[in-house]
């Protein structure tokens, strides 16, 4: 018999009927004689509401209190599958967060787990409980309710299978598995049966919305097995695979297309070509706790250099404000920014050993008239920064080119 964590998505637990059908099966799977830990999202729209109802409050609600706030939807989702399950027969508890051990820094609305510790979970599971507990939040060691940020959930879920040991973490969403593009936008999209984690840990980061980034670095870190498949039915879905495997052989060169809508670039035009400039452009940046992603400079002669990144379209204003005042200190020229920007990308564990793949995706690019605005690659994934207008044309242009297309 093995021991199981399940984690079920908005959609999944959207209604009570639905939260029905997810006690269903659960409950199909203890009575194999299996283990069930499961990790539940708040239901469907559920924090989007939450946050609405704290902007009436506040221009700019207080941090701690919005995840105290946000905390609440998964409260009630775990809850309501608990007094289901109990309903229907079976002995289940429900979790929060702090209950579960979930301890996390103090980065409200997108902490990071620092440890879980799991002996309250294994102690119930030996009493052959099926453990119900609320994704997405955990608390500081202040004791404050903590959120992280969202997809959480799918954090939660593989942090916790990862403490318990647990043999499989099943992620269930509203589609059956990880495609080779986003279906919405490139209808020849299939699924992909089995994927690497390293693969998909670009993906992630790149745009695609199976999996939150940091579930899969957990996966990667902690070795747990992870499949993502849909609630909706039975389908064995895509399984993360960790490590080489003979298979890899036979993959395709590309496995995937994603694309992003969700980051804006800033460039400081005339910026002094010193030691030290750069620190001084970046540090104010980190410590607003603002990631950056994509960086190019451009050297000009006189010994001044243009400097263009990428941060998240959310922290747009916030890091333009800061660069501002950036480049008064180093007499940069000017400041401007951009947020109608798309990153699309191509990602395949098979790039490391083929050459070609970039001058194949700008020349597929070039060929629909599509401006590269900026380039970044890593040992398995090329990314381009385009016009948003192109996102979408770009992602059906390379699906083909690779030959991922449908057959």
């Amino acid at each position: 018999m093995a021991l199981i964590v399940q984690k079920y998505g908005g959609t999944s637990v959207a209604n009570p009927e639905r939260i029905r059908n997810v006690a269903k099966r659960v409950a199909k799977e203890f009575d194999k004689g299996n283990d069930m830990v499961v990790i539940l999202s708040a239901m469907a729209g559920v924090t989007d509401s939450l946050l609405r109802l704290a902007a009436e409050m506040a221009e700019t609600p207080d941090r701690r209190e919005v995840d105290v706030l946000l905390a609440t939807g998964e409260q009630t989702t775990a809850s309501l599958l608990a007094i289901t399950l109990k309903n229907m027969g079976y002995p289940a508890i429900s979790l929060l967060g702090f209950q579960a051990e979930v301890v996390t820094d103090c980065n409200y609305s997108n902490a990071r787990i620092v440890d879980i510790g799991a002996n309250r979970i294994k102690t119930l599971i030996e009493k052959r409980n099926i453990v119900v507990i609320a994704g997405f939040q955990g608390c500081d060691a202040d004791g404050n309710i903590t959120t992280l940020g969202r997809g959480g959930s799918d954090t939660s879920a593989v942090a916790i299978a990862a403490a318990i040991k647990a043999d499989k973490c099943e992620i269930f969403t509203d589609v059956d598995g990880v495609y080779t593009a986003d279906p919405n936008v490139c209808s020849k999209a299939r699924k992909i049966d089995k994927i690497s984690c390293e693969e998909m840990l670009e993906m992630a980061s790149l745009g695609a919305k199976v999996l939150h980034l940091r579930s899969v670095e957990f996966a990667l870190k902690h070795n747990v097995l992870v499949y993502v498949r849909s609630s909706f039915n039975e389908e064995e879905g895509t399984m993360l695979v960790n490590g080489s495997h003979d298979y890899d052989m036979e993959r395709p060169v590309v496995s995937g297309i994603t694309y992003s809508k969700s980051d804006a670039r800033i460039t400081l035009k005339k910026v002094p070509d010193q030691p030290g400039i750069a620190a001084k452009i970046f540090t104010p940046i980190s410590e607003a706790n603002i990631n950056v992603d994509m960086i190019i400079q451009n050297t000009r002669a006189g010994g001044q250099t243009d400097l263009t990144f990428t941060v998240p379209k959310t922290e747009f204003k916030r890091a333009l404000e800061i660069e501002r005042k950036v480049a008064e200190e180093i007499k940069a020229e000017a400041v401007w920014g951009d947020e109608h920007i798309a990153k699309v990308s191509v990602t395949g564990i098979g790039m490391k050993s083929h050459s070609g793949v970039a001058t194949k995706m700008f020349s597929a690019l070039a060929a629909e008239n599509i401006n590269i605005i900026m380039i970044s690659t890593s040992e398995i994934r090329i990314s381009c920064v385009v016009e948003q207008k192109n996102a979408e044309l770009a992602v059906r242009v390379l699906h083909t080119a690779f030959g991922l297309d449908k057959e």
